[in-house]
């Protein structure tokens, strides 16, 4: 999606983001999956409220704080690639609860 819209091609190739960038692209990319869940939810109205909360886990699970600590028992925040656990739920459900990509501008939030 990020492809598609063009942000990629704003943010640069890996090599060239600056700092923190990567986080807030791996952080959008969470908001659209929910945005997509929220769409899918309401055209199939498949989701059960469990499913959430496996896809608000999962996201958590991924976060670098918990990924670091789990691995070397502290985490060093200047190392993050895709954000903290909290961040990636936050950015996830906004997605999910506002359906609507306009809400996942990382690149512009004053707070992650």
């Amino acid at each position: 999606m990020q492809d598609l819209l063009g942000i990629m091609q704003q943010v640069g190739r890996p090599t060239e983001r600056a700092s923190g960038t990567s986080v807030r692209l791996e952080l959008q990319a969470g908001c659209f999956a929910g945005v997509w869940g929220n769409k899918s939810q309401a055209q199939l109205d498949w989701l059960q409220a469990s499913d959430i909360d496996a896809a608000l886990n999962a996201a958590a699970q991924v976060g670098d704080d918990t990924l670091q600590k789990e691995s070397r028992g502290y985490a060093v925040p200047d190392s993050f690639t895709h954000g903290t656990s909290a961040q990636r739920s936050r950015w996830f459900k906004a997605g999910f609860q506002s359906g609507d990509i306009r809400n996942c501008d990382t690149f512009n939030a004053a707070a992650l």
